[in-house]
C-alpha cells in the first residue's frame, strides 16, 4: 500500500494555523470573564445544553 507524502510545510502551516485559531479562542474566552453579562449568557447556555445532552443519554439509557 503506498504511503502518503506529507510535506513539511503543510504541516507547519497548519500547525500554525492551529495555533493562531487557538490564540484567538484563547483571547476571547478573556475577553468573555471580564464581561459579567456575557459570561452569564455563555454560562446559562452551557447549563441548558449540558441538560440537553443528559436527556440525550438518558434516553439511550431507557431504550
Amino acid at each position: 500500500m503506498a504511503k502518503k507524502s506529507k510535506s513539511s510545510v503543510c504541516c507547519v502551516s497548519d500547525e500554525d494555523w492551529k495555533a493562531d485559531s487557538d490564540l484567538r479562542t484563547l483571547i476571547e474566552a478573556e475577553q468573555i470573564k471580564k464581561d459579567p453579562k456575557r459570561l452569564a449568557k455563555a454560562q446559562a447556555k452551557a447549563k441548558e445544553r449540558m441538560l440537553e445532552a443528559a436527556a440525550v443519554a438518558s434516553e439511550k439509557a431507557e431504550s
